[in-house]
């Protein structure tokens, strides 16, 4: 069975969802049966000062689970995704505290990556989410 675009933003959603360690490692395994390759990684801080750190830590993620290799397409790519997703809730998040994850799936050519959220705003919390996708071949 093949999957397209769909299918993988899915899956990095569900993996930026994932509520635990055990439920990330709970996924990772059900997708790899798919010959999906997926990753999560957690952060917390002000918005700005996390941007560069969250595209390093999915580029790290990245490798380290065997999404990507040490070609300059494919970090560039989990680069430029993760910095897609992000801009995509930058309205929201600038200037504020946010805490979240980070979801990264690949099949074949086709790769996402998916941010959800939580925006600090004293007690009134918000929730954003963000969704990228690209191809390397």
């Amino acid at each position: 069975m093949t999957y397209g675009s769909k299918k993988i933003a899915r899956v990095a959603l569900k993996m930026a969802l994932s509520e635990s360690r055990e439920e990330e490692s709970q996924l990772k395994k059900q997708f790899m049966q798919m010959d999906i390759h997926a990753a999560a990684v957690d952060f917390g801080g002000e918005y700005l000062a996390l941007v560069n750190k969250i595209v390093e830590r999915a580029i790290v993620a990245g490798k380290r689970e065997g999404i990507i290799g040490e070609t300059h397409s494919e970090e560039g790519a989990i680069a430029g995704a993760t910095r897609e997703a992000l801009a995509q809730i930058m309205t929201k998040a600038i200037g504020l505290s946010v805490g979240g994850k980070i979801g990264i799936a690949r099949y074949h050519d086709h790769l996402s990556i998916a941010v959800f959220l939580g925006i600090g705003l004293l007690h009134l919390d918000e929730v954003a989410v963000g969704l990228a996708h690209r191809t390397i071949s």
